[in-house]
């Protein structure tokens, strides 16, 4: 019996000295270089084509450093291959900040220059962020298109110009693209959309901003045009961006999103019937377009609905009783003649309003109706009367103007 204890005590010895050797050569491992030779070199490459006036890329330096501690830089733990650039900047807007001083701060810490085809290397890069930077008008390279293994791609509020790549449509693997530019000075445009029917994983496209007027028939498509390029997202949001015409019927064939922003366009026409079949949309924005008519009833239907703006247009009668819409602000239902809760407008003052001015014009049909009445009334005799009094006017008129010394 003691033998058999001793045998057991000492192998759970033994294999506790395994399990802490296991941990300590991890541990080892762990803290040991995992940054690529090449990909360091890739990185140091990238960044000579930069210019980082708050020096963000300090701890970018050495040629045995490892890159995966450098600053927006992370690697696969396993492998050491470099699969993030993170290094979005602060989008210095000038209506954020108090102070000029803090204005100029925030655009100091942006970075500009070129983007350095060095990034190929970086094989396995999943995660590229270069949002709200400062690259001065500079196009988005066509380079870009060969990062085949991205998932996340951000280049919004950076100041790109120009045209965008229809290259990037090779990032098959992408998920979100944001291209967003509102506020920049710089403009960006796009000639041609159906490079996004390859990009069957995209869940978020932000082209906010971008300037579609040459790419707008793309936006009035047919239902196969939606559901091909964009079938599977859930965050559209294309603000600002030009677009006329009506809203397309077969925007609403978008039964998976959650978040649609068409806001700040010239759209006319009425919003569709059917957008109560997007249940999913969480969010609503159409607002400052030139939109008319009715909010359809069937936006009663969207129960997941928490940010809802329609502000702005010419949109009029009862806003549509549900949970949701009471519940939203004033603001944004704002610059319509909308009526009905949250608003203060009474429905019934609009219609009384409306019948007592459709009474008055009614009233002055009338009014006028006598006034013909009249005035054939008083033409007719005097017609008759001057005649007969013609005479005796004349010598009247002849003795006053003698009187008078005319």
């Amino acid at each position: 019996m003691s033998v058999v204890f001793k045998f057991s005590y000492i192998s759970s010895l033994y294999l506790t000295f395994c399990l802490l050797l296991v941990l300590a050569l991890s541990a080892k491992n762990y803290d040991a270089t995992l940054c690529h030779d090449d990909e360091r070199q890739a990185l140091l490459q990238f960044k000579s084509g930069l210019v980082d006036e708050a020096d963000r890329l300090a701890s970018w330096v050495g040629e045995t450093s490892d890159c995966c501690k450098w600053a927006g830089i992370t690697c696969d733990n396993i492998t050491g291959h470099v699969h993030k650039i993170h290094l979005p900047g602060i989008c210095a807007y000038s209506f954020n900040y108090n102070t000029v001083k803090e204005y100029n701060e925030a655009a100091r810490q942006r970075l500009r220059g070129d983007i350095s085809q060095s990034i190929l290397y970086l094989k396995q890069l999943e995660h590229l962020d270069l949002s709200c930077n400062g690259f001065r008008g500079i196009q988005i390279p066509r380079f870009m298109g060969s990062l085949g293994n991205l998932r996340y791609l951000n280049l919004s509020h950076s100041s790109f110009g120009g045209t965008i790549p229809p290259q990037l449509g090779n990032l098959t693997e992408l998920e979100v693209l944001c291209l967003g530019n509102f506020y920049d000075a710089y403009e960006l445009g796009i000639t041609n959309m159906q490079w996004l029917s390859s990009m069957r994983s995209l869940r978020h496209l932000d082209m906010s901003g971008v300037n579609l007027t040459e790419a707008s028939d793309w936006f009035q498509g047919q239902e196969y045009t939606y559901s091909t390029i964009l079938g599977l997202v859930m965050v559209l949001d294309l603000s600002g961006n030009k677009l006329s015409g009506n809203i397309p019927v077969e925007l609403m064939a978008l039964q998976a999103l959650q978040s649609l922003n068409i806001s700040k366009n010239q759209l006319t026409g009425v919003i569709p019937k059917n957008i109560g079949d997007m249940k999913f949309l969480e969010s609503f924005d159409v607002s400052s377009n030139h939109l008319s008519g009715e909010l359809p009833m069937s936006l009663s239907g969207l129960t997941f609905l928490s940010s809802f703006n329609v502000s702005f247009n010419n949109l009029t009668g009862r806003i549509p009783t549900s949970t949701q819409l009471q519940s939203f602000n004033e603001s944004s239902f704002f610059g319509n003649k909308l009526c009905g809760v949250p608003l203060t407008q009474i429905c019934g003052e609009i219609e009384h309003h409306k019948d007592q001015q459709e009474g008055d014009t009614s009233h002055g049909v009338d009014f006028g109706l006598i006034i013909s009445i009249l005035l054939g009334f008083f033409v007719g005799f005097w017609s008759i009367v001057i005649p007969l009094n013609v005479g005796t006017i004349w010598i009247s008129l002849s003795k006053l103007r003698y009187m008078l010394g005319c």
